[in-house]
């Protein structure tokens, strides 16, 4: 068997509604709707698919393009490649969903020994005023979710959040924050964790202080309730220097050879983790063959997938009670939704929509941002401390651009600073 041909696609697959109010604007997260979609066949007419986000692809260009990999790959047999990260994950994913069709298996058997059929996997939601985090709790349920990994922002009441989200969901629902490094220090966050605490359902802390801060980590472990996590690869993985500072690590969007080697070395080193392999159905379906064979693939895998508008598959996956079952039939087990091209555009290129944005505190205290990152941005704004760290009360609210003079005129601005009033 021999790679005929590579079909190279790019789609612009929408966020629902809500996610694209709170994601659409920012620098980080607006592109996250960019897909770069593969569809590989052989010469025996068998048909393999792979994606991979926009956002997850600078990696590995080094002067390649989407269309050299597909040239690289083309004349070969699918089962030399299969370990080859540097054709990016995207493109992995499609030989080995042609791999297992040829071998009449499903990815997982390609991948290693299985230890699970059903495999943990978790709700996501960014930054969001706290009664929305609340509503989308409520759908996590519903869609068979029991954990919702939150994002905790010092600009949203996050004790506000914690709470609404715990009020509409089930006594053992599990709620997990991402604080990104905004609590700062060690003293910070043991004062915020000291009443996030309090709530049961809040059981695990992602990166609250930068991870080079390794003391911080030991002292916030030695005292909150809570097990610590870090992304794998900025620490050493259980040298020295960081034993006592971390109890889970996060695994994120890598190739497959390097996936599978970093869930084994944890599992040498006894060290839960989990998956961030952020995606439609496509992605969700390859985290979920990985995590039938990676054994401390514990924690719930985070893909995404609630965030979109079409999960692109045409056969939905199975979710029930916070776990997700890995495919049967060969190959990844789903197949792409055919319909799911009318997302299709030329290129990869996107466009966040135009706002300017105001962090209010309970003071009345308004201070008025140009954008997300950068200088002038606020994320920057709290991370150099010139903001108070997890307030009560405190939001954002959004002025999209209206094409009002008033506008106009406050944008430009801001060019030169946030604008206290």
């Amino acid at each position: 068997m021999k790679i005929k041909d590579v079909e190279v696609i790019w789609l612009n697959v929408p966020f629902r509604e809500r996610f694209r109010r709170y994601m659409a604007h920012t620098d980080t997260y607006h592109s996250w709707t960019r897909f770069l979609l593969f569809r590989v066949t052989a010469d025996n007419g068998l048909v393999g698919v792979g994606e991979m986000m926009k956002a997850a692809l600078e990696g590995y260009w080094n002067g390649a393009t989407p269309e050299s990999l597909a040239q690289r790959v083309i004349g070969r047999n699918p089962f030399d490649l299969l370990w080859d990260d540097s054709l990016s994950s995207g493109l992995q994913i499609a030989l080995f969903d042609l791999a297992g069709k040829a071998a009449g298996v499903p990815v997982y058997r390609l991948l290693g020994e299985k230890c699970r059929d059903w495999c943990p996997i978790a709700y996501w939601a960014l930054d969001m005023p706290p009664e929305e985090f609340a509503e989308e709790a409520k759908l996590a349920v519903a869609q068979g979710y029991a954990s919702f990994k939150q994002k905790a922002r010092p600009w949203f009441d996050v004790y506000e959040q914690v709470r609404q989200t715990g009020e509409v969901t089930p006594r053992d629902f599990q709620i997990e924050f991402d604080f990104n490094e905004h609590l700062g220090d060690a003293p910070t966050a043991l004062r915020v964790m000291a009443e996030l605490d309090q709530c049961a359902k809040l059981t695990l802390y992602e990166s609250p202080v930068p991870d080079a801060d390794l003391e911080g980590y030991r002292t916030i472990r030695r005292h909150t309730r809570r097990p610590l996590a870090t992304h794998y690869s900025r620490p050493p993985l259980a040298s020295p220097q960081t034993t006592g500072c971390y109890d889970a690590f996060v695994l994120d969007q890598v190739g497959i050879s390097a996936m599978l080697r970093r869930g084994h070395l944890c599992q040498e080193a006894n060290i839960p983790f989990w998956m961030q392999l952020v995606g439609t159905g496509i992605t969700t379906a390859m985290g979920l063959h990985l995590g039938a064979v990676l054994t401390h693939a514990r924690l719930p895998l985070v893909s995404c997938l609630n965030i979109y508008e079409d999960p692109v598959i045409a056969q939905p996956l199975e979710i029930k009670g916070g776990y997700g079952r890995t495919p049967e039939a060969p190959g990844l087990g789903v197949e792409l939704n055919e319909a799911a091209l009318r997302w299709r555009v030329p290129t990869g290129d996107t466009r966040k929509d135009k706002a300017l944005v105001a962090f209010v505190r309970p003071n009345g205290a308004k201070t008025w941002y140009a954008s997300e990152l950068g200088k002038n941005g606020y994320w920057h704004d709290f991370q150099a401390g010139n903001q108070p760290r997890f307030e009560h009360g405190v939001r954002l609210e959004r002025w999209d651009d209206d094409g009002s003079k008033e506008w106009q005129e406050l944008a430009a601005r801001l060019q030169s600073g946030p604008l206290r009033e």
